[in-house]
């Protein structure tokens, strides 16, 4: 299975340069390039489904519309798609912000070659790529009170069954399987998993996962 990937960044070396970098691979393909977000959504709109891209690599400085926007806009047209943000701007108040917003990896502009490809298999593999820096940050985020505002917005505590369900989302486990581990319908699961997201204020399975770590329901694999 060949990994199709999107790179939208509005310096045109970048785009080359990490283009040339991925064609090395023979599990990565650069299916799609764009300059900006605006022309990114246009390019999505004409794509048939076999040539979807699975995962986007965004920048976040872009003119007219930034990485940012763009990521919000992906996630509500387009929530099977991945993305992973690549920028120079590895602020820790950057990582909350796009933790929240459902984003599954960040990398650093000046990542090497290993760190690429590791980041887009395991975001491929997982839905997430999560480091030992990237979770300092985000604790450092979190425990900030005057940045953060409030990573999440926790409505009510999770019960025990939830952080159950929690448990078994991180481990990967799909609706059938947590179902049939916890002697519950597939219905029932959904519905722990969709009151979960809304009980936390997340957007997807990754602001779940990101929610679990920084609350010690689970131990992600650093760089697993």
């Amino acid at each position: 299975m060949t990994i199709k990937i999107a790179l939208v960044d509005d310096e045109q070396l970048i785009l080359e340069g990490v283009k040339l970098l991925l064609s090395l691979e023979k599990s990565i393909s650069v299916s799609i390039t764009s300059n900006n977000g605006r022309d990114f959504l246009e390019n999505l709109e004409t794509l048939q489904p076999e040539d979807f891209p699975h995962i986007a690599l965004v920048d976040i400085q872009m003119q007219p519309m930034d990485g940012f926007e763009l990521v919000e806009i992906l996630r509500q047209k387009y929530p099977e798609l991945k993305i992973i943000i690549l920028s120079s701007h590895y602020k820790t108040s950057v990582l909350g912000y796009m933790v929240k917003l459902g984003v599954s990896a960040f990398l650093p502009k000046n990542s090497d070659k290993k760190t690429f490809t590791e980041a887009i298999t395991k975001v491929y593999q997982n839905g997430i790529y999560f480091t030992s820096e990237d979770h300092t940050m985000l604790l450092s985020y979190i425990n900030d009170t005057k940045k953060n505002k409030g990573l999440f917005n926790i409505q009510d505590e999770l019960s025990e069954r939830e952080k159950e369900v929690v448990m078994l989302i991180c481990k990967e486990l799909t609706n059938h399987e947590i179902a049939e581990k916890l002697s519950l319908s597939p219905r029932t699961v959904e519905s722990h998993r969709q009151r979960i997201l809304d009980k936390i204020g997340a957007k997807n399975t990754v602001g779940l996962v990101i929610y679990a770590v920084v609350n010690g329901i689970y131990n992600l694999p650093l760089k697993f």
